[in-house]
Formats: structure tokens, sequence, C-alpha cells
């Protein structure tokens, strides 16, 4: 049987869907553990996704 794929949410176009990232600071930690960050997408505030534009869904209509 074929799958069929669930529709996903506008992705936001900042982050192309990659809202969280780890960043590598250098170094390593007394333990031996990588010193990291993340990184959360400022436009769509860490989720991958946006609401369509105004304009974008009063087109389509």
């Amino acid at each position: 049987m074929a799958q069929h794929a669930l529709a996903r949410g506008h992705v936001c176009p900042d982050c192309d869907g990659h809202a969280s990232v780890a960043v590598t600071l250098g170094g390593r930690t007394p333990a031996g553990h990588l010193r990291t960050i993340t990184a959360h997408c400022k436009a769509c505030h860490g989720t991958g996704t946006r609401l369509a534009r105004a304009s974008a869904v009063t087109a389509t209509r």
C-alpha cells in the first residue's frame, strides 16, 4: 500500500523548516562534552512553520 504524506503547515521561509540548531562553541567541558548553544529562528520562534500571509490567503480564494 502507498503511504500518504501528512500535510505540513507552511514552512518558515527564513529557516526553511530547520528552526533550531546546536552551535558548537569550540573546546570541551572538563567532563569531555562539546560546548554548544541552541539557536532558534527569530521569525517562527523555533517551530519551523509560519502562518500564511493574509494576502496569500485571499489570493487563493
